[in-house]
């Protein structure tokens, strides 16, 4: 302890002489995010006397504002419980740290931040899946970094690489901390000293190009500071993962992410044109800032999707397009799921795609409608009574059938004209009503509170998680139809006392298939093991998606959560092939977070 004492002590000396004023507070991510479950400290969702839920702080448009159905709708149609209060733990244990002493030397003065506490190292040691955040509520993650090193540049990055080689140290990225995919979790049986790379201080917007229309940017930007900062040129890179808030460039590429507005501004390998990375053999970058290159295999498909288990991605050269003109929201509704599937198929056939459309079933229709705020008038309740009686008794949707289409379009004006009457012309013909942007909004809404949502429920003994797949069109059907059967198989052999909630969203449309969202959660009153229980199906309900010809992930990536099953997507030759590239460039296993394979 004395050596770490001493080490923080010098540091704070370092950074000093550096020219950040002593009495300047340097902001870190726990000043104002929770270390125990998703989002802003001030933000969550609150239970009052009144039976209202409540969204407290003051981050989002519904913030503070009562949402009277949501309790009524979770006790009845979830399964929750909400006399079951079940608190968080105070304090988060944590192991003390495992040190290299010749590497702790070798640091001294290089950085300007190194970090020992163990609320930092916890904090970089695990994801947001449900697994991880259970075990900060009631219990320790098996292994955590025993080391935080705050990175500000590509020069420090080799440097870091440089001295691990030399002693023999993990490392390990941290971007966001936004992974669903146990990415982040430590090796448990790593006794090597584990030192997190934290990438937050790297997070400018090094050159814009408005010419070719490309940027240069450091790869720990979030996702809502590079649109911020891009702005400023009057640019934008249009990457909206659900996550953007929180989640990084560099994330992006590791995971090979999707945001939700992929079909104006591409998946994030349409979005890349060249990534630098730090790896144990060298800095790979190459010149690629063109349109189109044919010079051999793309090593930026290496980089894509390796999740730090190959180095550390410092920049990257991405696409910016001019920002919208209009931004608009809408919806429709169906009278099933089936005639809204359909609907999203003949969309895929038409080439007219707005910026986002997105299918949720009814019980996440129902899902929406209950997080909806009280009106602001007797006007406005009046005129709320009124739709739903025109919906449901004139148009003939049945409430626990009907499903909703939400709708974002961007671009100008005319090619929101065109686009709008393209697909309401679609939608009319699926017996689809147009259904207003406020129910729109309010289904993006609630994409951003799932993570929120999900840590409320978990406070009342609920376990509730998403995962995803890509599937072909055809398949679409048979893989909602047999999760749906298997995950409720699976809870009735496992002891679940009450039928979970199974909900599907269509969230990306491609020519050959979809993106299907599926979320559930259960009850776990009664169950030993609740983690393992979950763990157990959420694999059986993966089992049925492959079976049923879905991937392994559309854009959560693999992890370790889902490397079990890299060998029946990718086949042996791919899996020796992944083996053979990280041999080579990482012959020392330093970025040994066994991630992939």
């Amino acid at each position: 302890m004395i050596r770490i004492q001493q080490l923080h002590a010098q540091i704070s000396e370092t950074a000093g002489s550096k020219g950040q004023p002593p009495e300047q507070k340097t902001q870190y991510k726990l000043d104002w995010f929770k270390n125990n479950g998703w989002g802003y400290k001030d933000t969550k969702f609150i239970l009052e006397q009144d039976g209202a839920v409540r969204l407290t702080g003051s981050k989002y448009r519904f913030s503070n504002q009562k949402m009277m159905k949501f309790k009524e709708w979770a006790e009845a149609k979830v399964g929750i419980d909400l006399s079951l209060n079940c608190e968080a733990q105070v304090e988060i244990p944590a192991d003390p740290p495992i040190i290299n002493e010749q590497f702790v030397n070798a640091i001294q003065g290089l950085f300007n931040e190194v970090s020992f506490d163990n609320a930092q190292r916890i904090l970089h040691s695990h994801g947001h899946t449900m697994q991880e955040i259970y075990e900060l509520r009631h219990g320790k993650l098996a292994r955590i970094v025993d080391c935080v090193i705050y990175i500000s540049s590509h020069a420090q990055a080799e440097a870091l690489v440089k001295l691990a080689q030399e002693h023999n140290v993990m490392l390990c990225v941290y971007g966001g901390g936004t992974n669903v995919t146990w990415a982040l979790q430590c090796p448990k049986e790593e006794r090597r000293m584990i030192v997190s790379v934290d990438m937050s201080r790297m997070n400018h917007v090094r050159s814009v190009d408005r010419k070719n229309m490309t940027a240069l940017v450091e790869a720990g930007i979030t996702g809502k500071d590079l649109e911020k900062e891009l702005s400023r040129y009057g640019v934008v890179c249009g990457h909206e993962p659900d996550s953007v808030e929180f989640s990084t460039l560099g994330g992006w590429i590791s995971t090979r992410a999707s945001g939700m507005k992929k079909n104006r501004y591409g998946n994030i390998e349409d979005i890349v044109l060249s990534v630098k990375v730090v790896t144990p053999t060298g800095t790979l970058q190459q010149s690629l800032d063109y349109p189109r290159v044919s010079s051999g295999p793309d090593l930026n498909q290496i980089v894509l999707g390796s999740e730090g288990t190959l180095g550390i991605i410092t920049e990257a050269v991405i696409k910016i397009k001019a920002q919208p003109e209009v931004c608009k929201y809408e919806s429709i509704l169906f009278h099933n799921f089936a005639l809204g599937t359909e609907f999203m198929y003949r969309l895929s056939r038409s080439k007219v795609w707005p910026a986002s459309v997105r299918l949720v079933d009814n019980n996440q229709f129902q899902f929406g409608m209950a997080l909806k705020t009280m009106p602001h008038s007797k006007r406005e309740e009046f005129m709320d009574k009124i739709k739903k009686y025109f919906v449901t008794q004139f148009m003939q949707f049945d409430p626990d059938q009907m499903c909703l289409v939400t709708v974002v379009f961007e671009g100008t004006k005319q090619e929101i004209e065109f686009q709008e009457k393209k697909v309401f012309e679609l939608a009319k013909f699926y017996k689809g009503f147009r259904a207003g942007a406020e129910n729109g909004e309010r289904g993006y809404f609630l994409t951003y509170m799932i993570a929120y949502l999900r840590d409320f429920a978990m406070q009342f003994q609920f376990i509730a998680e998403s995962f995803e797949t890509a599937v072909g069109w055809k398949n679409v059907p048979s893989v909602c139809e047999n999760i749906q059967r298997r995950i409720v198989e699976e809870c009735s052999k496992r002891g679940v006392e009450k039928e979970p909630f199974v909900s599907f969203r269509i969230s990306q449309v491609y020519d050959s298939g979809a993106t299907i969202y599926v979320y559930f959660g259960f009850g776990y009153k009664g169950i030993a093991d609740p983690v393992k229980c979950y763990s157990e199906i959420e694999d059986a309900a993966r089992e049925e998606i492959m079976k049923n010809g879905g991937s392994i992930s559309h854009h959560h990536g693999v992890g370790k959560l889902r490397k079990q099953f890299m060998q029946k997507q990718i086949g042996d030759t791919g899996v020796e092939i992944l083996k053979r590239i990280k041999q080579q460039i990482d012959p020392k296993n330093i970025f040994g977070n066994q991630n992939l394979i």
